[in-house]
């Protein structure tokens, strides 16, 4: 398959976005990682914050390019000439916000397509908002997140 993009805040980027990022790259010739900017969107880091912690971490998966964007998916997609959205899904819960997501997108733009990928089992729990928490209580988020970016996380919480 051709180009498609992966859509989501990644604040932060976790062990289990990472994983469908890694398995997705292997599908597709091109993956773009499309970081949203969302103004109405309380976030731990800025946009510019987050691309830099992904493309840290995707530097190994040569097919893998990282970019924010605002505004609608479909653009972004249109402007990328890429027509599948890939989104992980951890439970059945996420499935039903995301199935209406994509419905949403192909009414958008009927020549979209999403495809779901599953996280592994180890990663089914894990959430941003999760990390955030176990971090700001003092917690280890040692393999919750990439261990690139926990000293990033921890002086972030340490600096509030």
């Amino acid at each position: 398959m051709k180009k498609a993009i992966c859509p989501g805040s990644f604040d932060p980027i976790t062990n289990g976005h990472l994983d469908i990022i890694e398995r997705a790259s292997k599908v597709f010739n091109e993956l773009i990682v499309g970081v949203v900017v969302n103004p109405a969107k309380k976030c731990l880091f800025s946009v510019d914050e987050r691309v830099a912690q992904i493309k840290n971490v995707v530097k190994d998966l040569p097919n893998v390019r990282v970019e924010k964007f605002s505004g609608l998916l479909v653009n972004l997609m249109n402007k990328e000439d890429a027509r599948v959205i890939v989104k992980g899904l951890r439970s059945v819960s996420d499935f039903e916000y995301e199935f209406q997501m994509a419905a949403m997108n192909n009414k958008l733009d009927p020549s979209k397509e999403t495809v779901f990928m599953m996280t592994k089992t180890e990663y089914c729990y894990i959430s941003s908002t999760s990390v955030k928490q176990v971090a700001m209580l003092g917690g280890s988020i040692k393999g919750l997140v990439p261990e690139e970016i926990i000293p990033e996380i921890i002086r972030k919480f340490n600096s509030k």
